[in-house]
């Protein structure tokens, strides 16, 4: 199975919180990879609002963006440009 990660930095001031949770989520669900979030070490579903916000990750934490399958590098590719265009909040 292709697979592809990038690890990015979040940007915006108030971190992961329920907006941009939601539209990474909402993001992700238009891939046809299965897409993980990683930071610290635990893994979540990037599909899951709820696995997304109980990473609490706040501004200057690092996520790695993990997608398996077979649209996984455009997956990553929209996803990391998401994070690092700060969820367009500044």
């Amino acid at each position: 199975m292709k697979a592809a990660e990038r690890t990015v930095t979040i940007r915006n001031k108030l971190g992961l919180h329920v907006r941009p949770a939601s539209l990474f989520v909402e993001r992700a669900s238009k891939f046809k990879s299965d897409i993980y979030i990683i930071k610290d070490g635990e893994r979540v579903n990037g599909k899951s609002i709820m696995g997304v916000l109980s990473l609490a990750a706040e501004q200057g934490s690092d996520l790695t963006i993990r997608a398996e399958g077979e649209d996984c590098e455009e997956a990553v590719e929209a996803l990391s440009e998401l994070v690092e265009e700060g969820f367009y909040e500044e």
